[in-house]
C-alpha cells in the first residue's frame, strides 16, 4: 500500500484513477489544478504523484519543475503526447515514469507498484548515518539521537552533503558549488553563518566541536564523534 496524489483536471480520468488505486488498497488524494496539487503534495507528502500535463492553470511540465525544487517524490507523468522526444524530455526534467492516455486503472496501478519496487531497492541509498545522526534524503528529515532536527532547506542541504562525504575535508569551493550552486563564493560569510546555525542545532560550538570540524584555510568535515 502507498499514498498517491493524483493531479488531473479531466473529471472522468481522475475518478477512474482514484477508484482504481483506492480499490488496490492505496491512500489517494487528488486535485484538478497545478497549484492545488502542489499545495496538496507539500501538505500530505505522498509516496507517489501522478501528474497530468494539460492542467488548466499551469502546464504540467512546469509543475514538475516546481515539484522537483521542493521534493524528491517519485512522479508518474500521465500524457497524451505519445512521441519519444517528449517522453525523453520529461524523464530528463525529473519524471520517474509515464503512462500514455488513455490508460487503464490496472496499468496505472502496475506502474505504481513497479516504481515502489525501484524506490524500495534504492531506499538504503537515501539514508545516511554518522554517529547518532540519521539523515533521510528522500523525506528530508534529519535526526540526532532520535530527536528530529529543525533545519531550514539550506541547512539540510549543507548537512546532508557533508554527511555523504563523512570523514573527508570538504573545501569551501566545493560547498559553494554543490550546496549553493555557485562557482565560487567570494568573501561573504554564508558558509560560516550556516555552519554556526548547524552547530547550535547539533548541540556543539566551534570551540567544542563534535560532528562539525573546521580545517583552517581548507574547509570542514563531518565526523563520528565516537
Amino acid at each position: 500500500m502507498a499514498s498517491v496524489f493524483v493531479i488531473e483536471d479531466e473529471h472522468q480520468i481522475r475518478d477512474l484513477a482514484v477508484r482504481a488505486l483506492a480499490d488496490a488498497g492505496h491512500i489517494v488524494w487528488s486535485d484538478s489544478t497545478a497549484m492545488g496539487g502542489l499545495q496538496g503534495v507539500i501538505e500530505n507528502v505522498p509516496d507517489i504523484v501522478v501528474l497530468d500535463l494539460g492542467l488548466p492553470d499551469l502546464d504540467g511540465s512546469e509543475l514538475l519543475r516546481m515539484l522537483r525544487s521542493v521534493s524528491d517524490v517519485p512522479v508518474i507523468v500521465a500524457t497524451a503526447r505519445n512521441d519519444e522526444q517528449e517522453i525523453v524530455r520529461l524523464l530528463n526534467a525529473g519524471a520517474d515514469e509515464y503512462v500514455v492516455k488513455p490508460y487503464s486503472g490496472a496499468e496505472l496501478e502496475a506502474r505504481i507498484r513497479a516504481l515502489l519496487r525501484r524506490a524500495e531497492a534504492a531506499g538504503t541509498l537515501n539514508k545516511l548515518k554518522v554517529g547518532e545522526l540519521r539523515i533521510n534524503l528522500r523525506s528530508r528529515v534529519a535526526e540526532l539521537a532520535g530527536e528530529t532536527l529543525s533545519l531550514n532547506r539550506k541547512e539540510f542541504d549543507l548537512l546532508s552533503f557533508l554527511a555523504t562525504r563523512a570523514g573527508e575535508v570538504v573545501t569551501r569551493q566545493e560547498l559553494y558549488a554543490e550546496v549553493w550552486r555557485q562557482p565560487y563564493g567570494g568573501a561573504d560569510k554564508t558558509i560560516d553563518v550556516h555552519l554556526s546555525w548547524l552547530r547550535r542545532k547539533l548541540g556543539e560550538s566551534a570551540a567544542e566541536p563534535r560532528y562539525l570540524h573546521t580545517v583552517r584555510g581548507v574547509g570542514v568535515k563531518l565526523v563520528d564523534p565516537e
